[in-house]
């Protein structure tokens, strides 16, 4: 099968995709692949050439409504530019540990405030003892995730 283009490839129906020797799906697998990187690597390079030439303007009308992140809007020609500068803000998770340990000896309660998860990790989930894993199975739910096959050619 010699399919050269995404649109090709697209307009093929699976089933008949499926039906390819496992040498063509392995090319197909990685020219795709190869299409992937390439637009990716096109947008972050576009994106770095955005960011050259708006990000004054975006910043300068930031700080004329007084704030440092956020949405913008301007026009540059015929194109209306919405420029977004998201916020990130990150926690220091020993120290709300400490702060909600404070609170709940003071008597307040913490969940007012602060929103507490809680995890496991499966590596030392699976190296408990079995009488520890039989306390914690009940709270733990297996889900799969979307499968994948990696495609290798053993000679050519």
């Amino acid at each position: 099968m010699n399919l050269v283009t995404p649109d090709k490839i697209l307009a093929t129906p699976v089933s008949e995709l499926a039906d390819q020797s496992s040498v063509s799906l392995f090319r197909l697998k990685n020219d795709a692949a190869d299409f992937l990187a390439a637009a990716k690597a096109i947008v972050e390079h576009i994106d770095r050439a955005l960011d050259l030439k708006y990000v004054d303007r975006a910043h300068q009308l930031r700080l004329a409504a007084s704030k440092d992140t956020g949405v913008v809007h301007f026009d540059d020609g015929n194109v209306r530019v919405t420029a977004d500068l998201p916020k990130k803000v990150e926690w220091d998770q020993k120290k709300l540990a400490d702060l909600v340990r404070r609170m709940t000896a003071n008597g307040d309660n913490p969940a007012e405030y602060v929103e507490i998860s809680y995890r496991v990790s499966e590596t030392k989930f699976n190296a408990w003892p079995e009488t520890l894993k039989s306390a914690f199975a009940p709270a733990r739910t297996l889900k799969t995730g979307k499968p994948g096959f990696r495609l290798a050619l053993l000679q050519e």
